[in-house]
């Protein structure tokens, strides 16, 4: 067992993960429930998913302050850096589905004939570039567990966050695009007065949600730039503001 700021760069606070676990596991449970309760798409299972991997990440973190080890830490690293990628996959999809099910309504002249607009190049693209980045960075914590190659792993995991970013404002830009054009219609849920509102709220939530992951990029970016006892890494409540 190895003492906990030897990783971490300080001693992890108790109580803050146990309670952040059990809110993603909630939500993990939760969302879950309201998937199949509206007996929406099975993608949608990408959010639960996400969420318990979140509280196996924190629960990783609780074994941490009693019992640091490489594994321990790695594992803690692995499941809170790598699973908010997936959540990006939900927004692509949905977007893509906005698309293609708008596209069913417009007649051949109407349709708009960019390739960025068609909705398998939405999806697959954006989600190609988020495997990809997802892999880069899984690489880079793998490669941390290593002596002597910590500067290989802070590049690889930094390259994976920067090719995020760089898709999060192509994706935003996009997804701007389709909310302001008015050939793009999202379908009247209950709570809806019209399809301009239900396309308002659906659109917000998936800039709102972008955004947050992009805040998020950046946070780790600058941690990783930073390295290893700098002051942004060495930050507890930073993380858990940033990260959590």
């Amino acid at each position: 067992m190895t003492n906990p700021e030897y990783y971490f760069s300080y001693k992890p606070v108790n109580i803050a993960p146990e309670i952040v676990a059990v809110i993603f596991l909630t939500i993990a449970v939760l969302t879950t429930i309201q998937v199949f309760k509206s007996r929406g798409p099975k993608w949608l299972l990408v959010l639960p998913v996400t969420a318990f991997c979140e509280a196996v990440g924190y629960a990783f973190r609780v074994v941490c302050i009693y019992w640091t080890t490489l594994g321990t830490f790695t594992a803690t690293s692995l499941f809170l850096l790598l699973p908010p990628n997936a959540l990006a996959l939900t927004n692509y999809k949905t977007l893509g589905e906005v698309v293609r099910r708008s596209r069913v309504l417009l007649s051949d002249h109407q349709k708009p004939k960019v390739f960025w607009l068609k909705p398998r190049f939405l999806t697959w693209f954006f989600f190609t570039s988020d495997v990809f980045s997802f892999l880069l960075q899984g690489v880079g914590v793998g490669i941390s567990t290593q002596d002597g190659k910590r500067d290989l792993a802070k590049y690889t995991v930094l390259g994976g966050l920067y090719v995020q970013l760089f898709f999060f404002a192509v994706f935003l830009v996009i997804t701007m695009y389709v909310l302001v054009d008015r050939r793009f219609v999202v379908a009247c849920g209950p709570r809806d007065v019209s399809p301009r509102q239900a396309k308002r709220r659906l659109f917000w939530v998936i800039i709102a949600t972008t955004m947050l992951l992009y805040i998020r990029s950046i946070y780790r970016v600058a941690e990783f730039v930073g390295g290893y006892g700098s002051k942004i890494y060495g930050t507890e409540w930073l993380f858990y503001l940033f990260d959590t």
